[in-house]
């Protein structure tokens, strides 16, 4: 029976999108300076170019995402369902987007596809305000603060959303084609945050988290957020892979995150991949939604190893 925290409305199936690889896509990153909560303010905006480099076999050639909607907290919210064929039951991936407010990673990039093509099903939640989740965008809430407490706003923010990645979970584990007790929860940037607040929560049919570049960009400006996740990590109920390309924005996240769960004996994985592309962009979002070349084996021996 599905909780009453989920629903499922699917209302339309998108193409299936064209592989593509770091060198078949541009990323326009316009970047607005300033400091806000801490750290510095970029606002990105992507304009993803898709252009098939012939990798056939990065996924099944009928993958192609479904929208659903989940009933959060919050109200609404908007998700991208990828499924393999056949009746599951499967293991899954609950994925979170970044800062942005209209992600694309739930249709875009090879993140879907790369999981289906290995027997996983993966859901893309998005947070409130986010997409066409009901809600508040969270920028636009923490900059009604006073500049003195946005960098706790930004934490308290993403603490709340924190439920819509439960809600997540749960609808996923409530699904009859999904393995109850082989979820993952993973995310980049923002999203890496929400991974990491959910790897310390007791959530049923939890059983690994994937942190993709959590906190890169936020990192040296935020130092609450720095004191928190190393909270979150000390307190993690799951094992948890690390994971960056040298040239991200900054690595000391991975470094200093896993050492603190090294030395409470906590379970984990890190590594820090070769570059991706040529700027920081590329390292950091690129990494994520286009790297399962550099990524795809250590993270899938990762989570047999969990099994």
């Amino acid at each position: 029976m599905v909780p009453s925290t989920a629903i499922n409305a699917t209302v339309r199936r998108l193409p299936m999108i064209p592989p593509f690889s770091i060198g078949g896509y541009a990323m326009i990153d316009q970047m607005r300076p300033g400091y806000h909560r801490g750290m510095r303010v970029r606002e990105m905006v992507f304009a993803v170019v898709l252009l098939s480099v012939g990798l056939a076999s990065a996924a099944p050639t009928d993958s192609s995402p479904t929208e659903v909607w989940l009933r959060g907290k919050a109200g609404k919210l908007q998700a991208w369902l990828w499924r393999p064929a056949g009746p599951g039951p499967f293991p899954a991936i609950v994925y979170n987007h970044g800062s942005e407010d209209q992600p694309v990673v739930g249709t875009e990039g090879q993140i879907g596809k790369f999981f289906v093509a290995h027997g996983y099903a993966v859901l893309f939640p998005y947070r409130r305000g986010a997409g066409k989740s009901e809600g508040r965008y969270w920028e636009t809430e923490v900059n009604k603060l006073p500049e003195a407490q946005q960098e706790q706003g930004t934490i308290d923010r993403l603490v709340l959303e924190n439920d819509d990645v439960v809600t997540a979970i749960e609808w996923m584990r409530a699904q009859p084609w999904v393995v109850r007790d082989d979820i993952t929860v993973g995310g980049c940037s923002f999203g890496g945050i929400e991974t990491l607040f959910t790897a310390e929560r007791p959530v049923p049919g939890l059983r690994a988290a994937l942190d993709f570049a959590g906190a890169s960009m936020a990192w040296d400006d935020n130092p609450l957020l720095r004191e928190r996740l190393l909270r979150a990590v000390e307190s993690a109920r799951v094992p948890i892979f690390f994971l960056q390309a040298e040239n991200d924005f900054n690595t000391a996240p991975s470094k200093i995150l896993s050492e603190a769960m090294r030395a409470k004996k906590l379970p984990h994985r890190m590594r820090i991949f070769p570059h991706f592309g040529h700027d920081h962009m590329s390292g950091h979002a690129g990494f994520c939604m286009m790297g399962w070349d550099s990524w795809g084996d250590d993270v899938l021996d990762f989570l047999r190893k969990r099994r």
